[in-house]
């Protein structure tokens, strides 16, 4: 099952004692990288947020909840904001179908743009 390791030297290793690979790869030219990774990543982050707001928002809507309440009312009123330039783009004559398209077409645009400018920002990272 297990074998053991015969005896002798233990074999080399080409890196400086007590430096790890990760602090070798943040040393030097790749600083630039890594802070476009980490943009990247703060970017992917943002557009997953905005996403979520918006269909939270739209769930809230689509449920009828009580917009007297003050969560209720801060997320659409994010959400709303959020879908600003969309809003209205389409009308239809339920008033939840028009919120479920403009606002689902604002999430596809923001998760479009939004990865579009996260993947260009992790090219720069390699």
């Amino acid at each position: 099952m297990f074998r053991a390791r015969t005896a002798g030297a233990a074999p080399a290793v080409d890196r400086p004692v007590g430096v790890s690979r990760r602090q070798r790869r943040r040393t030097g030219a790749g600083g630039f990288a890594n802070a476009a990774g980490l943009l990247a990543r703060i970017v992917h982050l943002v557009v997953i947020v905005v996403v979520l707001i918006l269909v939270v928002g739209f769930v809230l809507v689509a449920l009828k909840a009580n917009p007297s309440n003050s969560i209720v009312s801060d997320v659409h009123s994010w959400a709303s904001s959020l879908a600003g330039p969309f809003d209205g783009m389409f009308s239809f004559r339920n008033a939840t179908v028009a919120t479920a398209v403009n606002w689902g077409i604002a999430a596809v645009v923001y998760l479009f743009i939004g990865g579009l400018i996260a993947r260009l920002l992790s090219r720069s990272h390699r």
